[in-house]
């Protein structure tokens, strides 16, 4: 293939199907105020070649030159914003900034792939700029400030690993795609794909009219956009609309307003209307609407509609027996006895089959409020599997020996980081390179820590309040992450399924709600959960480096799991709640086989 050939980028209106997508990058391109485009889907869904795309319809000038660029995902934050230019200080011995990314995207595009990945500090500072369009600098000695006004484009698999729910209120706009293709789309993507391949100039010229209509369509809207106006009539429809979403504060109303501003501009209006605000609101509400008393798990099969957890017990749901009555029919009691027969016949089957103890079939549960009891957990060990080791030394000059001094002799201070702090270093030794004495930033005082809680909700823990129990210990551990400002993550496995009962972020204040709207059913997922854990706990590491990981496995241990080649390599302790003086769970072998401390709450 012609090197000429292999930058040219597919088109935009080429693309098939991604209707919502493709409007949501339209309106960002038209408004860059709107604060970016979050897109969630699996791979597969065209989210990168339609970002790369978008970037070939914003309008050409003779003074500035729109670029995509990318952000890498071990980007530093010098890269982001901009620093020092060291070469201009050691030639010209003056200081002088040296932009980063957001400056090199002013008027273009900044695409940021796996935006879930990204450390939350870098995905704060670029929302901060794509809202305010300014990227102010006060760091290493400069201040400096300029434009940086671009499109944001943010891509995600939620399969590995959420945005955090602060974060993703920043994004304007929300689009969740699937790989969900009829045969005849997926024939039509074939072939306009290997038509592309085939000869991309030729394909490219096919597509050059709609191409050209689309830019300028870009630009018309650009110009009319400051004369847009949205009536009372309008204002009032969008915060009704945003009150019944139940979104939190008004950045939701800002952001509908802002957007429904774009899209009349867009259709060629100086006037908002209603299908303006229909087009946008789905955008603009997905990421941050609320159900308000929606029960976090529910365990309503296919055929069986979603009900109160009142109406779950009263109608079908998990209940104990209840005694018979004086007046029951002959026909009732053997009836009784039957079913009763046949449930025996079905435990044992399952427990033939190696299934969980004490495993139901999928059914709602039932429900016990939490009793609130104090609970005293031992403080959690780093073993010889997670023990870490900070490897983080500075190379050349900067690597320290055995006693702790720099390959100059000189000692860093145990209260100083191994980053340079280069202003300091080049302001006391100016000129002359390799520096007399090199200077250090400050080491980071604390360190973040995240709780991760795997809270067991399977149908054995309701015998003997054990639910109850279980739940006290998880309140416990979030109470104390929140006085503490540390975060938690919260998983429950039970009913042969997972389900992330708290997103990782901070603690929140209170989860006894959130905790007696559990119902705990079904049998126990133990393996699928630790693996789940696993997975989690290498996106975080992903995400902070330097995170202080804990893990609580909260359980009565009536699992016949083997989990001996799961090791989380975190500090775990498993709680068992088991509250008989016999165990008849494996509560000890469990934690031996993940290396866990082991504590039993009945002790």
């Amino acid at each position: 293939m012609d090197n000429s050939t292999e930058d040219i980028i597919f088109p935009f209106s080429a693309v098939q199907g991604q209707k919502q997508f493709k409007l949501a990058l339209l309106l960002a391109t038209v408004n860059p105020l709107i604060g970016g485009v979050l897109i969630s889907g699996p791979r597969g869904c065209a989210k990168s070649t339609l970002a790369r795309a978008v970037a070939d319809l914003l309008p050409v000038t003779e003074y500035t030159t729109s670029q995509f660029v990318t952000l890498p995902l071990g980007a530093s934050e010098e890269m982001l914003i901009g620093t020092l230019d060291l070469d201009h200080i050691l030639k010209g011995k003056q200081v002088k900034f040296s932009p980063g990314l957001l400056q090199k995207a002013h008027t273009g595009v900044l695409y940021v792939d796996e935006v879930n990945l990204l450390p939350d500090h870098l995905v704060d500072q670029i929302l901060d700029v794509a809202s305010s369009g300014v990227n102010i600098v006060e760091r290493d000695g400069v201040s400096h400030r300029h434009d940086a006004r671009f499109t944001l484009i943010g891509t995600m698999n939620p399969d590995e690993g959420e945005l955090r729910p602060q974060l993703k209120d920043r994004f304007g706009l929300m689009v969740e795609l699937d790989n969900q293709y009829s045969i005849e789309e997926r024939i039509n993507i074939i072939k306009t794909r290997q038509a592309f391949e085939l000869d991309k100039v030729a394909f490219c010229d096919e597509y050059q009219a709609p191409q050209i209509s689309l830019q300028q369509q870009i630009n018309d809207a650009q110009e009319l956009l400051p004369k847009v106006t949205c009536d009372d009539a309008c204002l009032i429809e969008i915060a009704t609309r945003c009150q019944q979403a139940n979104v939190d504060g008004l950045r939701a109303d800002i952001m509908m307003h802002r957007a429904s501003l774009t899209h009349a501009a867009w259709c060629g209006r100086t006037t908002v209307l209603l299908q303006d605000i229909d087009q946008v609101a789905p955008l603009v509400l997905l990421h941050r609407s609320q159900q308000s008393g929606t029960p976090p798990n529910s365990s309503s099969g296919p055929d069986q509609p979603n009900k109160s957890p009142t109406e779950q017990n009263r109608n079908g749901g998990f209940s104990r027996p209840k005694p018979p009555q004086e007046n029951d029919s002959e026909s009732q009691a053997s009836e009784t006895k039957s079913d009763q027969q046949s449930q025996s016949n079905d435990s044992q089957e399952q427990a033939e089959s190696g299934g969980e103890w004490g495993a139901m079939p999928p059914q709602s549960g039932e429900q016990q409020k939490t009793a609130s009891q104090p609970v005293q957990l031992p403080e959690l060990q780093h073993t010889p599997l997670t023990k870490v080791i900070n490897g983080n030394v500075l190379q050349g000059e900067l690597q320290q020996n055995a006693q702790g001094k720099t390959a100059k002799g000189l000692r860093q201070s145990s209260l100083n980081s191994h980053k340079p702090d280069w202003f300091n270093t080049l302001s006391k030794s100016l000129g002359q390179w390799p520096p007399a004495q090199f200077s250090f930033k400050k080491a980071k005082t604390g360190q973040a820590k995240h709780h991760l809680i795997l809270l067991d909700t399977s149908a054995s823990t309701l015998t003997e309040g054990l639910s109850s129990l279980a739940k006290s210990v998880v309140m416990n551990i979030v109470d104390s992450a929140y006085l503490k400002r540390e975060k938690i993550s919260l998983l429950g496995f039970g009913n042969n399924q997972i389900q992330t009962l708290i997103k990782a972020g901070k603690a929140p204040k209170k989860v006894q709600m959130l905790l007696d709207d559990i119902n705990a059913v079904g049998g126990t997922p133990l393996r699928q959960v630790l693996e789940k854990a696993l997975q989690s706990i290498k996106q975080l590491r992903i995400q902070t480096p330097d995170l202080a990981l804990f893990c609580y496995l909260i359980t009565d241990g009536r699992s016949r799991a083997d989990i001996n080649d799961l090791k989380l390599q975190v500090p775990t302790l498993l709680v068992d709640v088991e509250k008989t003086t016999v165990k008849r769970g494996r509560g000890t072998t469990l934690a031996a086989q993940l290396d866990a401390q082991y504590f039993a709450l009945s002790s």
